[in-house]
C-alpha cells in the first residue's frame, strides 16, 4: 500500500515494527556525535520479533537523560530469545525514527494482571544513527531499573507502564504511560516458546 493512502496508526505500526525488527536483529555501531553518549555492550545473538503489542494511551512522564521528551505510543516487544522491549514511539515531528526503548530479559508474572521486567539496556534510536537495510540501528547504553506493566495482553487491556532506568553513566530514564481504555492491539508474529516466569502457571 502506498504510505499516502495508510492511516497513521498503520504507518506508525510499521514505524514501531521495523523499529523494533532492527533493534532485535542487528548488530550495535558506536557514535560519536549524540547528545547522550552511549557505551556499546556486546553484540547479543539476532533475535526475531515474535509478539508485538501496540498500546493507546498517553505519556504522564518519560524523561531521557534529563530530558523531558512526548511521546506518541507505547508498544510492548517480545523477542523469540526471551528479550521484551518497552519501545517508546517520541512524538518528534523532525525524526519519525525517534524511538527509545527499555529493554531486558526474564520477565516475571506476579499474577494475571501484573508483569516486572528488570531493565539490563535502554535503546536510542534516531534517523542519525547508523542504517543497516536502510533502517537506523539503535545504540545500546548498558543500564539497570525495572518495567512494570499494570494489565493482562490475553484480555487486550493494559492499564499502564512504569520504566525507570539508570545508566551506567549515571544517567536517568522514566516512564509513566497510562492508557487511554483503547483494546490493546497484539500481532502474534511467529510462535515461540513462553520467557515469562509465571507461578501461577
Amino acid at each position: 500500500m502506498a504510505p499516502w493512502l495508510m492511516s497513521p496508526t498503520t504507518r506508525l505500526r510499521r514505524l514501531v515494527l521495523a523499529a523494533l525488527l532492527v533493534i532485535a536483529a542487528s548488530p550495535c555501531f558506536a557514535e560519536t556525535s549524540k547528545p547522550v553518549p552511549v557505551n556499546n555492550p556486546p553484540a547479543q545473538p539476532n533475535a526475531f520479533i515474535d509478539l508485538l503489542a501496540l498500546m493507546s494511551g498517553h505519556c504522564k512522564t518519560f524523561r531521557v537523560a534529563g530530558r523531558t521528551l512526548p511521546c506518541k505510543t507505547v508498544a510492548y516487544a517480545h523477542g523469540d530469545t526471551g528479550r521484551v522491549n518497552f519501545a517508546v514511539a517520541v512524538d518528534d515531528p523532525s525524526d519519525d525514527s525517534h524511538v527509545v526503548s527499555f529493554s531486558g530479559e526474564n520477565g516475571k508474572r506476579a499474577d494475571d494482571n501484573s508483569y516486572e521486567l528488570r531493565i539490563d539496556r535502554v535503546l536510542l534510536n534516531s534517523k542519525n544513527r547508523p542504517k543497516v537495510d536502510g533502517l537506523p540501528v539503535p545504540a545500546e547504553q548498558t543500564s539497570t531499573g525495572i518495567c512494570r506493566q499494570t494489565g493482562n495482553f490475553a484480555a487486550r487491556k493494559v492499564k499502564d507502564v512504569t520504566c525507570s532506568a539508570t545508566d551506567s553513566e549515571g544517567r536517568k530514564y522514566e516512564l509513566l504511560f497510562v492508557s487511554d481504555g483503547t483494546p490493546v492491539s497484539v500481532r502474534r508474529i511467529r510462535q515461540s516458546a513462553p520467557s515469562i516466569q509465571d507461578p501461577f502457571k
